[in-house]
């Protein structure tokens, strides 16, 4: 079964970061590339700084607009590659709080949090 997850970043101490209390995530940074990929899909966004809707999974599901593909291993995470672009972005061990095992793909969509998109 392949789940979509949502989380809800935002830009703090000149980052991205998340938190999910569920996953006892707070205030949990993008890093070593992650903040400039997140530039990708957010660029339309109004005032995406102040936060916005992140929505992913390791299945293709209506509407994404990225595709990332897992590369090497790397101290606990792994590297993605950004498809169809030369950006990569390191994905922490917070990645196991989604997944049990780091997906061989990662699909991705950007809304603003007040995007109505019927679902």
């Amino acid at each position: 079964m392949n789940s979509i997850f949502v989380i809800s970043p935002y830009f703090k101490h000149g980052t991205w970061v998340f938190a999910d209390p569920r996953r006892n995530l707070v205030e949990e940074p993008f890093v070593a590339g992650g903040p400039e990929i997140i530039t990708l899909p957010v660029a339309d966004i109004p005032n995406a700084q102040s936060g916005f809707r992140l929505t992913f999974s390791a299945a293709p599901f209506p509407g994404h607009k990225l595709v990332v593909t897992r590369g090497k291993a790397e101290s606990g995470g792994f590297w993605y590659n950004v498809e169809n672009s030369d950006q990569t972005g390191w994905l922490c061990p917070a990645l196991f709080k989604f997944f049990p095992k780091a997906p061989e793909k990662l699909y991705v969509r950007a809304d603003p949090l007040n995007h109505d998109n019927g679902s």
